[in-house]
């Protein structure tokens, strides 16, 4: 069975399905921040998704990274992501700079996690 939360007219917040849960990119709400006050939000949101469809960051198997300015924010990414993401539970992930649709979004994330 496909369980879609909190569905949309163009994404549901979560999809589950087969033991998994798949996140829709989660950007920022408070637009005003830099990239470690923007990225911290975004994995705040991450964790209460992933919490409601009965899984945790532990269990992230693949994440996807899109960051606006790569030579200006990648590091300081790398550092707040580090301080979340247990070494041991690293998923697999790639990072890539793009324009967003928002002017002032500077990361977006999507990630797939096992669920409990």
């Amino acid at each position: 069975m496909i369980k879609r939360n909190n569905p949309k007219p163009r994404l549901a917040d979560s999809v589950e399905y087969a033991g998994l849960v798949y996140l829709s990119g989660q950007v920022p709400t408070d637009l005003s921040g830099d990239i470690t006050s923007q990225t911290q939000e975004v994995l705040a949101k991450i964790d209460a998704l992933l919490a409601a469809s009965h899984s945790h960051k532990t269990r992230i198997l693949s994440a996807q990274v899109w960051i606006k300015d790569m030579k200006r924010d990648f590091a300081a990414f790398n550092t707040v992501w580090e301080s979340w993401m247990p070494a041991e539970y690293s998923p697999a992930r790639a990072a890539v700079e793009a324009n967003m649709a928002r002017e002032q979004v500077l990361v977006e994330i999507m990630v797939i996690a096992a669920q409990n």
